[in-house]
């Protein structure tokens, strides 16, 4: 692939996963690559394990002031070209007649208006950089409906949403925008999951090619869609999860029922 030397890309939720997946994979390719998010001693951290030309700055992307400020951090190392909008999470589970609402509106606060931020105060400064690439990271629960995750699936659908809107919008300016759904990768948020147990072989019985993601295989996925060898593809939400969106979504009954009774559940 050709090289990003002299650019400079921004990566939200970059200490850790796939945040940090890409980082890697963007810094390896002689990007000047900013990451982003809540804890400072995380993005140390991995600043640290990062090394070359790594830096970070504190932002939730909640927080429209604190986004600005990420984005002119990456804008000023280099001529930005990259930007990879990865925070999210969510704190909404459950079945629907029981969720906790102020959870819903967080979680869709942080994916959704989180990503719309993002977008907003990075395409301008690519917009005045000369044109760039935008990549979101969505979900397969996007896609293929995830019981009981509450607000998640919703909000990563908005992402997807998101990622045509800006795609429609922006290419007149030269920038891009396209989105990944990552399936199940080995990261800290699913530990134990990932490992064994009557979960991980629901999902694996799910995907045509039967292994946990590694942050790795969507970092590959970004660095092609964020460099100009994908110069010509734009508004774009790929599926990268080992062919698991041809099936259906997991089935976490076996987690849940010790959180909720059955009739919660299953509706008995």
């Amino acid at each position: 692939m050709s090289s990003l030397k002299g650019t400079s890309a921004l990566v939200t939720g970059g200490g850790s996963g796939i945040g940090l997946g890409c980082a890697a994979r963007l810094l390896a390719d002689g990007a000047a690559v900013t990451i982003c998010g809540r804890s400072e001693d995380r993005l140390r951290g991995a600043v640290e394990r990062l090394g070359g030309d790594a830096d970070y700055i504190v932002a939730d992307v909640t927080d429209e002031k604190q986004v600005a400020a990420a984005v002119a951090r990456a804008a000023e190392r280099g001529t930005l070209r990259a930007i990879v909008a990865n925070a999210g999470g969510s704190t909404s589970i459950g079945p629907l007649g029981s969720l906790d609402t102020e959870a819903w509106r967080a979680t869709l606060e942080l994916n959704a208006t989180g990503t719309m931020l993002t977008i907003k105060h990075g395409a301008r400064a690519l917009v005045e950089a000369g044109g760039g690439a935008i990549v979101a990271i969505s979900s397969i629960a996007s896609s293929n409906t995830h019981r009981w995750f509450g607000a998640y699936g919703v909000s990563k659908a908005a992402v997807d949403h998101l990622v045509q809107l800006a795609a429609d919008e922006l290419g007149h300016f030269g920038v891009r925008v396209n989105g990944i759904r990552p399936g199940m990768v080995r990261t800290e948020l699913v530990a134990g999951i990932a490992d064994t147990g009557p979960i991980l072989e629901d999902y694996l019985s799910c995907m045509p090619l039967a292994r946990v993601g590694e942050p790795e295989d969507i970092a590959e996925a970004v660095r092609f869609l964020a460099g100009p060898e994908s110069s010509w593809i734009t508004g774009q939400v790929i599926n990268v999860d080992g062919g698991h969106h041809l099936r259906r979504g997991p089935d976490y009954s076996s987690m849940f029922k010790d959180m909720f009774t059955e009739g919660d559940l299953f509706g008995h």
